[in-house]
Formats: C-alpha cells, structure tokens, sequence
C-alpha cells in the first residue's frame, strides 16, 4: 500500500528494528508482501498515488532512483525486511500473498517483476499456493509478457480497465484503447493467469447508460473478480483543480449509489459474490487473498517509496520520492519515515472498521457495547442484515454498504 501522504506518526529508527509487542501472536497472522513501483507512462488527472513520470523523475545516477536498478533496490528492501522480522523476533512465516502495485508495475520488464519473486523466494520464502498478482495497464502487456509472468510464478493480474467508454477513458486521462481489454484477458487466461479487472464509476460526464456499458464489457470478458470503486476527488490532483474551477462536475453521492446498485445487481446476476464492499468474485477461490489479508488485519511488508507495513499492530511508512528511499538503501539505513505503534483500543477500532466491510462482517461482541445498542435501530433502517444479527454477526445490507462509513460510525459511537 502507498497512499499519497504519509500519515502523522514517530520517526523510524534508522535500524528499522520493531518493538517487542510486534511479535506477538504473529504465528497467528498470514505475512503479505506488498512492492510498490511508482512509475507511470502518464499521470492520471484523478490519481494521488506516490507515482511518477520519467519528466518527473528526472535523470540519476543512483541505482533504485528510476526504472534502471529499481529491481534490484526491491530486493535489497527484501533482504533488509528478513533481516529486521529476525532481528525483532518476530517468528519466521513465508509470505502467503505477494502484491506489486503503483504506478504500473508492467512498465519494468517481466525480467525484473520475476526477479523481485526471486527475491521474495531467498530472502523471506514464498508459501506453497503462494497468490502473486500485479497490477497493469492494458496497454502495458503483450501475450509475451504475460506468459513470462506467469512462467516466473505470478498467479494473478489487475487490469486497470476503468471504463468502456471513451470518453470516460479520455476524461480520466487513461491511455489504453476499451477493446484492447477483451485480447489483453484472453491473453492472461491463456497464459494460466487469473485476471481481475477495475472499474471506477462516478467520472465526470459519464451517465448512468454509460457505467452500464462498462459492466456489461467487463462481464462479456468473464473475469475471475471485479472491483469497482467510486470516483473520489483528492486535493491537490489535476482534478481537484478542474473540479474547483467548474470545468467537471463534482461526483454526487446519489449518482454514485444509483451505479454501486447497477453494478452489485449486475455482477450478482452474472454468478459473482461480493465480499468485501467495492470486491466481486466468482468463487472463494478467486477472491484477492492480498487484500483480504488487509480487511483481517494480517501482517504484510511494504517495500518501495511511499509503501505502507503492519506487524503486529506496528505500522510505518517509507520515504516517499524515489530518490530519498533509494539513498537510505544505499546506505544500509532503513528506508523507513514514520511509524506509529497501535493500542489495543486504536486495534479494535481498526477491527471494526475494516471487517464490518466484509460480506462475513465481524462478531457482535467485537462493537463496543454503545454500538450494540444502536443494532435494532440499523437493521430497521435496513442497514445491517436482521437474520445475521440474530446469529451473533454484523454484516451490511446492499443499502448498508452505501452508507458504511456511516454504519461504522454508528457502531463505534462516533
């Protein structure tokens, strides 16, 4: 994970080792990995993601700061992440899920997202049924790479297809051409590899008609999951600045809930399951084990510029520009800003908050009893599932998940 900004916290050592209380229960928690790659061809208007253009970038002489050496800069990260999990004392476990976002990851070559598994293989071990996904533009892939992908151990890939439209695809400054995307799936499946494709409703211009062409696109290309996410606006993005000076329309929250209910009754008609909030598979064995991982509060390392870590309920976040995380790799130093270390309340919480968005939903005795309270009231407003509340669970109905955020807060007396 790499969001844009780094949240407030401490200053990491420079050792990066952790405290004792990340060890805790660990043989109890899958390990992901997650590798971030920041370079983009393009800079999406709507993006606030740590990501950068060669423009951007600029020329540098020092391995890890552009595309040149990045690889081989992951892997150092790698080989200090088993160093620090050993130093630490947190027991050894083999990474169980394997994620490379961005950015676009595809922009490397396939010789070096295989080698960033190499990686993972020699310095933290790579779990038997291990899932290894990448993230990718449709017009970053060829059936080639896509077959070395798979050749190297990668099991999944992300396509950012967004939208079928083009003018919808024009608007969110996306590069790729809506009918390359059926090849680019054909591709992937041939090569052995599941594929999931990402939608975003709510752009700009683009009507209710229009999203349901997407849907209807992406469920022609028969995907093994989908996730669609809202249209969110971030300051400081090309956006934002459109936005503000009329030029776009902002995105309005009845629009974005009419085409949430186009897509979850479309997907759900097509056989997919949703399981998390903004995610649809076909079967339990196609969900994103990687982000699940996320939702149930596993243990994963973040490794790149900008990338997000938890053990244990300690988090922390790395240097963001490429230049900055490079340097401290380079010198041994552990390319870690910030980091924040989570009390059992804060825990609980977060429990809350991320497993209330799970079709599974979370234990009633996980709310805290204010929250408990308000459980009659939310089911009656048709909010939480009434059934599932009688067996002891909490679990959003379709009108919930529109208003999670808003559920959660109820939940946790906010």
């Amino acid at each position: 994970m790499s969001p844009s900004t780094p949240p407030d916290g401490d200053p990491a050592p420079d050792d990066g080792l952790l405290p004792a209380s990340a060890a805790a229960g660990a043989e109890r928690r899958a390990l992901g990995l997650y590798a971030h790659v920041p370079f983009c061809r393009v800079r999406c208007g709507y993006c606030d993601f740590n990501t950068y253009t060669a423009e951007e970038l600029g020329p540098s002489s020092l391995p890890g700061a552009g595309r040149a050496g990045y690889a081989r800069a992951l892997v150092d990260e790698l080989a200090m992440a088993a160093q620090v999990l050993e130093a630490s004392g947190v027991p050894h476990r083999e990474v169980s899920t394997v994620f490379l976002g961005g950015g676009t990851p595809t922009l490397l070559p396939a010789a070096d997202l295989a080698g960033v598994l190499d990686g993972v293989r020699r310095h933290l071990g790579l779990a038997p049924g291990a899932e290894v996904t990448t993230e990718a533009n449709p017009d970053s892939v060829d059936a080639r790479y896509l077959d070395a992908l798979a050749a190297a151990g990668f099991t999944r890939v992300s396509l950012g297809m967004q939208s079928a439209v083009p003018h919808v695809l024009a608007t969110l400054d996306r590069t790729h051409r809506p009918e390359r995307v059926p090849d680019v799936v054909r591709w992937a499946r041939e090569a052995g590899l599941q594929v999931s494709l990402d939608l975003i409703y709510g752009t700009p211009g683009e009507s209710v008609q229009d999203w349901r062409r997407s849907v209807d696109a992406a469920l022609a290309c028969e995907p093994d999951h989908v996730s669609a996410y809202a249209l969110v606006v971030e300051p400081g993005t090309r956006m934002a600045v459109q936005v503000r000076r009329g030029e776009l329309a902002a995105p309005d929250d009845d629009d974005l809930a009419a085409k949430y209910e186009v897509a979850d009754a479309a997907l759900e008609a097509a056989g997919y399951r949703w399981y998390e909030v903004s995610n649809w598979a076909r079967d339990a064995d196609r969900v994103c084990r990687h982000n699940l991982s996320y939702w149930h509060g596993d243990d994963w390392w973040g490794a790149g510029p900008g990338a997000h870590s938890h053990v244990g309920g300690v988090r922390w976040w790395n240097a963001r520009h490429p230049a900055a995380w490079a340097a401290r790799l380079a010198e041994g130093l552990s390319p870690a800003q910030g980091r924040e270390v989570l009390d059992d309340e804060a825990r609980d919480v977060e429990r809350v908050m991320l497993a209330v968005r799970l079709a599974d939903g979370l234990e009633a005795d996980a709310v805290p009893a204010a929250g408990r309270e308000r459980f009659e009231d939310l089911a009656a407003r048709g909010l939480l599932d009434r059934q599932a509340v009688a067996r002891g669970r909490v679990v959003l109905t379709r009108r919930g998940r529109l208003l999670a955020d808003a559920v959660v807060r109820d939940l946790l007396g906010w």
